[in-house]
C-alpha cells in the first residue's frame, strides 16, 4: 500500500491487470473536487512523440504530461462506467466525482475514445462494467 500525501485519496493494487489504482479513503460527493493532474505542460505536438501513457491533452497547442509518480491522478483508471471525470480550469485540470463515491472505492475515469483504441481495446477492457 502507497501512502499519499492527499487525505481523501490513497494509491494500492487494483483489480488483476491492471496494477494500481487510486481509492477513497472517506466518502465522496458527487461534484467535489478529489484531486488535480499535475505534470509538466509540453507542446501538444512535442507530446504525440513521447512514450508515455500519461499524458492529458488540454487543448491543440499543450498537453499535461502527467507521468511523474507525485500525480496521484495518474493512478486513476479507465472504466466505461467512470465515477469521476476531468474539468479544465484556468488551464489545470481537477478530477471531480460524477457520483456519491464510497470508502475503499476505485477512482475511475473514461480515458476517451482514442486512448481506449490505442491502449485499452487490443488488450481488452478490464472495467468492472466489462468483465461482467
Amino acid at each position: 500500500m502507497v501512502r499519499t500525501l492527499c487525505e481523501q485519496v490513497i494509491v494500492r493494487r487494483s483489480r488483476p491487470g491492471l496494477g494500481r489504482g487510486l481509492f477513497a479513503t472517506r466518502a465522496l460527493r458527487a461534484g467535489g473536487c478529489i484531486v488535480e493532474y499535475t505534470g509538466k505542460r509540453v507542446p501538444t505536438a512535442h507530446a504525440d512523440t513521447l512514450k508515455t501513457r500519461y499524458l492529458l491533452e488540454l487543448d491543440e497547442h499543450w498537453t499535461i504530461d502527467g507521468s511523474a509518480r507525485d500525480n496521484l491522478a495518474r493512478y486513476i483508471n479507465h472504466s466505461c462506467s467512470p465515477n469521476c471525470e476531468g474539468q479544465l480550469e484556468s488551464g489545470r485540470v481537477f478530477i471531480h466525482a460524477t457520483c456519491d463515491i464510497k470508502k475503499d472505492e476505485e477512482l475511475t475515469l473514461d480515458y476517451g475514445d482514442e486512448y481506449f483504441d490505442e491502449f485499452i481495446r487490443p488488450r481488452g477492457c478490464k472495467c468492472e462494467r466489462c468483465l461482467r
